[in-house]
C-alpha cells in the first residue's frame, strides 16, 4: 500500500497555528517601533522648523518670525523664489503637514508668530500625532528658546509660548 504525497490537514493546521501564535508576539512590537519612529521623525522635525525660524528672523527682520508654517516652505513653486510668504526654508511636505491633512510619519504640525508691536518676536512649533495611540502617544512643541518639550496629554497644537512652556523638557 502507497501513501499518498503531501501534507495532513492536521499538519497543516498545527503550522498554521504556529504562525498565528508568533505574528499574536510580533505585531504588538512592530506597532511600538512604529511609534517609537514617529515619535523621533516628529522631534526631529520640530527641530526643522526652530532651525527654519531662525533663518527666517534673519532673513526677514522686518516680520520677525513666520506668521505660519506654510511661510517656511516653497508655497508650491519650482524653482523657489524665497519671499516672506514663502521664504524656500525648509520642505513642502514638512511646512505642508498642518492639521486636517495626513500629516508627515503620523504627526501634523503647526507654527504661529507671536505678534508683539507689529513684529513677531516669538513663535510656537507643534507637533500632534493624527491618531493618538495608533500613530504617535507624545505632543512635541518648541518655542525661539530652543528647548524641545513633549507631554503624553492629549490635545491640540499649541498656540502660545505659556501652553508649551508648560509641557516637561524632552531629554
Amino acid at each position: 500500500m502507497r501513501r499518498p504525497k503531501g501534507f495532513s490537514l492536521i499538519e497543516l493546521l498545527i503550522v498554521v497555528a504556529i504562525i498565528l501564535i508568533i505574528a499574536a508576539i510580533a505585531i504588538p512590537n512592530l506597532l511600538r517601533a512604529r511609534i517609537s519612529a514617529n515619535e523621533a521623525s516628529a522631534a526631529e522635525s520640530i527641530r526643522t522648523i526652530r532651525t527654519g525660524e531662525a533663518a527666517y528672523f534673519s532673513a526677514y527682520p522686518i516680520v520677525g518670525y513666520a506668521n505660519q508654517l506654510s511661510n517656511l516652505g516653497a508655497g508650491g513653486a519650482s524653482p523657489c523664489a524665497p519671499a516672506p510668504a514663502a521664504a524656500c526654508l525648509i520642505d513642502d511636505f514638512l511646512a505642508n503637514a498642518i492639521p486636517g491633512t495626513s500629516g508627515k510619519s503620523g504627526y501634523v504640525f503647526g507654527a504661529t508668530g507671536i505678534n508683539s508691536g507689529g513684529l513677531n518676536s516669538g513663535f510656537v512649533a507643534g507637533a500632534i500625532p493624527v491618531t493618538y495611540g495608533s500613530t504617535g502617544n507624545n505632543l512635541f512643541c518648541s518655542t525661539e528658546d530652543g528647548v524641545l518639550r513633549s507631554t503624553t496629554v492629549s490635545g491640540g497644537l499649541p498656540t502660545n509660548e505659556a501652553a508649551c512652556m508648560a509641557y516637561p523638557t524632552t531629554r
